[in-house]
């Protein structure tokens, strides 16, 4: 994977402008901040953003992926104003969950999500590399 960031542009924080990159691809559908069991075990934006990002992860291991393999993240947020002003607390909470692993990211603010509770959903893609070992064959 490679960052992709135009000569002469300001430093991107937390995101990379573009990602490069070849492989398998894994499209991770959008997750909200509950529980294996689909349940809310906070109402509070950050800790649902967390478990949000454990959620895409927990997607990615059943394919062998992990953070560094996420080319490209998309939040929905039902409030940008409490993501501005929680914005530590999100940078706390994403490097706690991924790293310092920054891929090419979008945020867009929406009047609602499905699940009346969720204030975040983030939907992921991921890329492992063509010479990562043998994808395991995981069964619903």
């Amino acid at each position: 994977m490679r960052q992709l960031h135009p000569k002469g542009w300001v430093p991107a924080k937390g995101f990379a402008n573009g990602v490069a990159a070849s492989g398998r691809q894994i499209f991770v559908a959008g997750q909200v901040g509950w529980n294996g069991q689909q349940q809310f075990e906070s109402d509070d934006f950050v800790a649902q953003l967390e478990q949000a990002l454990r959620n895409v992860l927990a997607v990615l291991a059943e394919a062998d992926a992990r953070a560094e393999h996420i080319v490209r993240l998309t939040w929905y947020v039902t409030s940008k104003q409490e993501y501005a002003r929680r914005r530590g607390e999100v940078g706390s909470a994403y490097r706690r969950v991924m790293g310092r692993h920054f891929p090419a990211m979008t945020l867009v603010q929406v009047v609602a999500l499905v699940e009346d509770r969720a204030k975040v959903e983030i939907e992921a893609t991921a890329v492992i590399p063509a010479d990562a070992p043998a994808e395991r064959v995981s069964q619903p």
